[in-house]
């Protein structure tokens, strides 16, 4: 297939190359979708990022405001920094050496300068808007349930073996069920003792799903069973809990303002690139 837009021919191996660059991070993204479905949508994506790259660069080559020379230097010996491997260089800008190189550079510095013109008038987001944002979305800004936890850990690794661990735990639940001070039997048999193995508060989210499985069901004070992760088996203990708590609309202020704008460049950006879309001449042979 070849794309001609504005008179303008864009080869299919451009729209490949498309594809190759965004494959990794599709295909982590959308891996339970169907291959074949997953295939062509990505193909369908890559010809319109190409598409939109091809009409911004066209429109900005009409108003023939160049870059400055040592603009362009600049950028380009900051992507020289960050590329050991000259070849991968022009490979990520899919340029053929030195001289194409520099005119994408300075094609994609004139169009983000372009899109950066679109935007820096807008106006700010109103009280209104920002009180309306937070109370549609105050779920989004919760902070996650919390519990401080200590736990007897016996790690199963290449030192210790899973009989040899967990003989050690059951020892260890043994002298719990019979008594003994959790805290007295964290230092004779934890493999991690620092602070008589206190982790302090955890947050969900931050631990592992078999460990945070057992603790975030546990009361104030309770000790759980012996319980085993990918690292080896566990006895934990709950000392305090936290739940989750909503943010005051002057706490995350700031963060709202941000998203707001964000939200009206991207579609003072969209209109613009659809506008081009609506008025261009555009052939698929």
């Amino acid at each position: 297939m070849v794309l001609i837009v504005n008179g303008e021919k864009i080869e299919d191996s451009v729209i490949q190359r498309e594809v190759e660059r965004l494959r990794p991070r599709y295909e982590e993204v959308f891996a339970d979708k169907d291959p074949q479905e997953r295939e062509a949508q990505l193909f369908d994506w890559s010809k319109e990022n190409v598409l939109e790259r091809v009409l911004l660069g066209q429109e900005v080559k009409k108003d023939n405001d160049r870059i400055p020379a040592g603009e362009i230097e600049s950028a380009l010996s900051i992507l020289k920094e960050q590329y050991e491997d000259r070849q991968e260089l022009y490979k990520a800008f899919d340029a053929a050496g030195e001289e194409k190189l520099k005119e994408t550079v300075e094609l994609q510095m004139m169009i983000e300068r372009k899109l950066n013109g679109l935007c820096e008038n807008l106006p700010k987001p109103s009280q209104a808007d920002i009180e309306h944002y937070y109370e549609q979305n105050k779920e989004q800004f919760k902070s996650a349930e919390q519990v401080r936890v200590a736990h007897i850990v016996k790690y199963v690794d290449w030192q210790t073996d899973e009989a040899t661990a967990l003989d050690a735990i059951g020892r260890a639940h043994d002298e719990l069920k019979n008594g003994a001070a959790f805290e007295v039997v964290v230092d004779k048999y934890t493999d991690c003792a620092d602070n008589g193995g206190d982790l302090g508060y955890v947050m969900k989210g931050q631990m592992v799903e078999e460990f945070e499985a057992v603790v975030f069901n546990l009361g104030i004070a309770e000790i759980s069973d012996v319980f085993r992760t990918r690292f080896g088996f566990h006895i934990a203990k709950v000392y305090d809990r936290k739940p989750g708590v909503v943010p005051s609309l002057k706490q995350v202020k700031a963060e709202i303002v941000d998203g707001l704008k964000g939200q009206m460049q991207e579609k003072v950006i969209d209109d613009y690139i659809d506008k081009l879309k609506n008025t261009a001449k555009i052939e698929e042979i």
